[in-house]
């Protein structure tokens, strides 16, 4: 399934100026009916001037990634809960980020493509790797650990 512009907003509490993915395309369900566990997703973010996260020198800041990845995250567990029947998108928070390598900043104009990989799910916390490209280029590469309420 797909979602584009204000879609998304059905996937994702954050909204304007802070929403962080332009389009959501869901990949893998669950391996499971009660986790995250084997879900994936894609989604993409244009860079723009308006962005929160953009510096002077006309790149994204690393942790203006970080949060895209936790936000196609969030998109995703949004998906997989509105699968199964929820009203509203879950609330979720970054415990820990790992393995954080950042190849290089993207730039104004440029358009980011992410892909989410759910990993071990327990309770409410969830693990996920999240990778970005910038055409074929990977820009960077991330695992973290999310608290899903």
């Amino acid at each position: 399934m797909k979602y584009v512009g204000k879609d998304i907003e059905q996937l994702i509490p954050q909204r304007n100026p802070f929403v962080m993915v332009d389009e959501f395309e869901a990949g893998e369900a669950p391996t499971t009916a009660d986790s995250l566990t084997g879900a994936s997703c894609t989604t993409s973010l244009s860079v723009r001037k308006d962005n929160y996260f953009m510096l002077p020198d006309g790149e994204m800041s690393a942790s203006g990634l970080i949060e895209h990845i936790a936000q196609s995250a969030s998109a995703l567990a949004g998906h997989v809960a509105t699968q199964q029947g929820a009203v509203r998108p879950p609330v979720g928070m970054i415990a820990e980020v790992k393995h954080f390598l950042c190849q290089r900043r993207p730039r104004l104009h440029e358009l980011i493509t992410t892909t989410v990989t759910m990993g071990f799910s327990f309770g409410s916390m969830t693990l996920c790797h999240g990778k970005s490209c910038i055409g074929d280029d990977t820009i960077c590469e991330v695992d973290l650990k999310i608290f899903v309420q």
